[in-house]
């Protein structure tokens, strides 16, 4: 399971250097071996090839207005591997799709990472912070922390 919030930078090629911490678990989950899509929220999906899958397959037996979410998810997606310095290859397209620039977040999601700009992250974790109380219960009803 992914957890935690890392503040990286893009290189000039576009490439993400994994965090030490999640490498070994990406190399023996999946060799390396990830999918980077684009996600309805605005940031990209990171799934190991594995967790991926599932994903794909649920995606694929979509129907109806629901088809335009598999439209974007599945047809964005592309396999990459991380390299020997543990950095991945973000490609312009996916860039361009999440307004990504230089400085990004990488968020473990459990199953997966989503990869936000970090200035975007900062205004949705400040939005979520700000929520009122009352309506953040409501919110959090049957969550505990």
């Amino acid at each position: 399971m992914f957890s935690g919030v890392s503040t990286l930078s893009l290189d000039d090629k576009g490439r993400l250097s994994v965090p030490a911490r999640h490498r070994d678990a990406l190399m023996s989950m999946c060799a390396g071996r990830l999918v980077l899509t684009l996600s309805p929220d605005g940031c990209l999906l990171v799934y190991p090839e594995a967790n991926w899958l599932p994903v794909r397959d649920q995606m694929m037996q979509l129907t109806g207005s629901r088809v335009a979410i598999a439209r974007m998810v599945l047809g964005f997606a592309e396999e990459v591997e991380m390299d020997k310095a543990g950095r991945v290859s973000v490609s312009r397209t996916l860039r361009d799709k999440a307004r990504l620039d230089k400085d990004v977040s990488l968020v473990g999601m459990g199953k997966k990472f989503e990869l936000w700009d970090a200035a975007k992250f900062d205004e949705l974790t400040q939005a979520t912070m700000d929520i009122p109380a009352d309506e953040l219960a409501v919110q959090m009803e049957g969550i505990s922390l």
